[in-house]
């Protein structure tokens, strides 16, 4: 060991000047590896891949008041070979009869997960009604609303659907169904308040909505109306 090194590690046992240099020059160090490590854990992850808006008129995103007529943002989620669960079989608890969505390729699908405890669903699903009214009730816009909550059955989500006298395509969402929704798009569509909804076009392409607060009629009509014309 170099006798100056010998000298330094000598004042520093000592408390002499080498030493309060020594400790100071070990404070600046930790409290740089500190801020490093502060820096590399408030990095966020990366957010969901999505691709450019669908129309270059998409307007702002929707607020929790269900009367707006701002029509929402829409960003495409999946621009590919229509995907695997598009060919995942489901039961339609409202007539006991299997569908794919697959079955309903070169028309328009309005997704929703949802939940039968949700409020924010039932809500939502008031707005479908009204939006199918709005349109007049075209043949190529087809709803289907998937429950996402493992701790509900067909049973359950019949009775809930009877009740609140809906008529489009309710099932219990496939393990491997729900697990698409969340893995390719978003967790978010395993959040039943959050009023998650997406769209497929007659190509098939996928099409995510806003999350958080009620979609009004008005406000889906300006997104749907556009893709049920071409």
């Amino acid at each position: 060991m170099p006798e100056q090194w010998h000298a330094v590690r000598s004042s520093a046992s000592s408390g002499g000047p080498a030493g309060a240099w020594l400790r100071l020059v070990t404070v600046f160090v930790s409290a740089l590896s500190l801020a490093a490590c502060g820096a590399q854990a408030a990095t966020p992850s990366p957010p969901v891949e999505v691709t450019a808006d669908v129309t270059a008129g998409a307007t702002a995103k929707v607020t929790e008041d269900t009367t707006a007529a701002a029509t929402p943002e829409v960003t495409t989620l999946e621009v590919v070979e229509r995907p695997e669960w598009f060919g995942m079989e489901m039961t339609d608890v409202r007539t006991g009869e299997a569908f794919t969505i697959n079955d309903f390729e070169g028309r328009v699908v309005l997704l929703e997960t949802m939940a039968v405890w949700c409020p924010t669903c039932q809500k939502q699903g008031n707005e479908v009604v009204r939006l199918h009214e709005l349109l007049g009730r075209p043949e190529d816009l087809v709803s289907v609303s998937l429950d996402v909550d493992m701790g509900e059955d067909e049973e359950l989500l019949a009775r809930y659907v009877e009740k609140l006298g809906y008529d489009w395509h309710f099932a219990v969402a496939p393990l491997l169904v729900a697990r698409a929704l969340g893995n390719k798009y978003s967790a978010q569509y395993l959040n039943p308040p959050l009023s998650p909804m997406l769209i497929i076009d007659r190509e098939g392409n996928v099409l995510g909505l806003p999350f958080g607060g009620v979609k009004s009629a008005e406000s889906l009509r300006g997104v749907l109306e556009p893709l049920l014309e071409d």
